[in-house]
């Protein structure tokens, strides 16, 4: 009991709790780094290059030059980048779809491993939660 008695008296000195200016400078801080990342990464670049290209591309660029040759070529390759985008974005989208399943189903699992235990800690009639209607206790009892 001392023990809880002191966890509920500690006094929370974390630096947001007491500090209102906080979130403002870090929210002025955020944006001032995107705007500085946007006008570096703008500067116009030569010929056809993107000024934001990718490590893919600069890894393939960089392979070549080295006197690397293609080992396999591609099955389908997208006529424009938006498509190539596009068809990203939707695998992203099945991958987290997925991943958001498995989480659910576990969660889900958990939550019923906890319930069959906090059932099978019901011992007598005393126990039963009064959710339960009378009804309902004589309907299991007849099956």
């Amino acid at each position: 009991m001392p023990d809880n008695a002191a966890v509920q008296n500690r006094v929370d000195r974390s630096l947001t709790s007491n500090s209102k200016w906080v979130t403002p400078v870090i929210i002025i801080l955020l944006v001032a780094l995107f705007v500085v990342s946007m006008v570096l990464g703008a500067k116009k670049v030569s010929g056809d290059e993107e000024g934001f290209g990718g490590t893919d591309d600069a890894a393939a660029t960089a392979a070549e030059e080295a006197g690397a040759k293609e080992w396999i070529k591609p099955i389908f390759e997208p006529n424009s980048g938006e498509v190539e985008s596009g068809l990203f974005a939707m695998q992203a989208a099945l991958g987290a779809g997925i991943a958001g399943y498995a989480l659910g189903r576990m969660s889900g699992k958990k939550k019923g491993r906890e319930e069959a235990e906090h059932a099978s800690d019901l011992h007598s009639v005393d126990d039963v939660p009064e959710a339960v209607t009378s009804s309902e206790v004589t309907a299991t009892t007849e099956s």
